[in-house]
């Protein structure tokens, strides 16, 4: 585990705050952002936190603190950055398939916007002309990421406009004389190869010349972050000689002032993240022993949504021998975690630990089959603190119009 807080601390919080449980390491995730601020030219590069990963308050505040910028799927992350207090300018927001009303709050809140259809542009155009500078992203047709389903580049996308259509896009450009000054790309997630990124690199030196307005080159985020133990994540310190270099080169060709931009999500909280949950039931069944724990897809759907794997542990019994378990839920659906999973020997009433939960977990948790989302606490400097409470029954009830008689 590369955290700063044992595994003592981390079962004195389940027990302290009860289970199911979201824990995160303030650390960690500085020290991630840290990492990366030390391979990348701080010149050249800003790096804007993809918040769809994690949107809690404290954890923004933590972020903001440690001087990261922020990125924005929706407008209310948008409003939640604006709340914790982050300044526009470093608020960028990279909208996808929605309604141009959103598109106008944005720019009225005066942050930087990116705009990923023909559609909008030319709504954005048609309202704003060029006295609003604007980025566009750009779908490069190229696969990247861990599997479909987090692939974002590829020619059968939604996301973007294509590179086929850069004639187009122009079109719409100059008949409004619209002021584009961000080129974006995003083509994945659990991008472990630095030349996927370098390919980004590629088709913005083809478009440079067509954009003599662009001053960002937004390179997306997707970094790879190591699930199984044995995995290695995306060299940081070669992208970043790589992406430094390429920017000289670009800067020297265009004499511009261009600057590189990144989103990473995953990156920065994934590892910092811990969900704790209690064993309810072991059952055998055949050679499978299946640990029944008191939680579910509801809470962690990243294995049965993505086949994503998350290591797991034994907090209660860290030491004992190793036996294979099928690790599956309470939820009324199938809900496998892991099967014929190695894990230190549970009984009844242990705590297992499922690491790197800090991206996407409680993010895309549900109330499904009524049951209540789970609490989250925040580690700082040691000390814990409950930073979203557990939910109560009346929280089942409380965006229902009552019964009237």
């Amino acid at each position: 585990m590369k955290t700063s807080l044992s595994l003592e601390q981390l079962k004195e919080a389940a027990m302290q705050y009860g289970t199911p449980l979201y824990v995160y390491d303030a650390e960690k995730i500085v020290s991630q952002y840290q990492h990366l601020l030390s391979h990348f030219s701080s010149q050249t590069t800003r790096f804007f936190y993809a918040c769809k990963s994690l949107t809690n308050i404290h954890i923004l505040n933590v972020i903001k603190n440690a001087g990261c910028n922020i990125d924005c799927s929706s407008i209310n992350e948008v409003k939640l950055a604006i709340h914790v207090g982050f300044l526009p300018n470093n608020i960028l927001y990279t909208s996808n398939s929605v309604g141009f009303d959103e598109i106008i709050e944005a720019v009225q809140l005066g942050i930087n916007v990116n705009i990923d259809s023909l559609s909008n542009l030319e709504k954005f155009g048609a309202k704003y002309g060029s006295a609003y500078p604007v980025g566009v992203r750009i779908r490069p047709n190229v696969m990247a990421g861990g599997n479909l389903k987090i692939s974002t580049g590829h020619d059968k996308s939604k996301f973007g406009i294509p590179v086929t259509q850069l004639d187009e896009l122009k079109t719409i450009q100059e008949k409004y004389n619209i002021t584009i000054t961000t080129l974006h790309i995003h083509t994945g997630s659990e991008i472990k190869d630095v030349h996927i990124f370098m390919q980004s690199a590629e088709v913005f030196e083809k478009m440079l010349d067509q954009f003599p307005a662009v001053q960002v080159l937004d390179f997306g985020g997707g970094f790879k972050v190591p699930y199984k133990p044995d995995e290695t994540g995306t060299d940081i310190a070669a992208l970043g000689n790589a992406v430094d270099a390429f920017m000289q080169r670009m800067i020297a060709k265009t004499g511009r002032a261009l600057i590189a931009w990144f989103e990473p999500g995953k990156y920065l909280v994934s590892e910092a993240g811990f969900f704790i949950a209690q064993v309810n039931v072991l059952k055998q069944s055949g050679e499978t022993i299946f640990a029944g724990i008191n939680t579910g897809l509801n809470h962690l759907i990243r294995p049965m949504f993505y086949d994503a794997y998350h290591h797991i542990l034994n907090i209660s019994n860290p030491g004992a021998q190793l036996k294979n378990y099928a690790v599956v839920g309470n939820i009324c659906e199938t809900d496998t975690f892991a099967w014929d999973r190695p894990i230190a020997t549970i009984h009844e009433g242990d705590f297992i630990m499922f690491l790197n939960a800090g991206a996407y977990g409680y993010e895309m948790a549900s109330n499904y089959n009524a049951r209540f989302k789970p609490a989250q606490v925040l580690f700082e400097t040691g000390v814990s603190k409950l930073i979203s409470r557990r939910d109560e029954f009346e929280d089942l009830l409380n965006l229902q119009v009552p019964l009237t008689k």
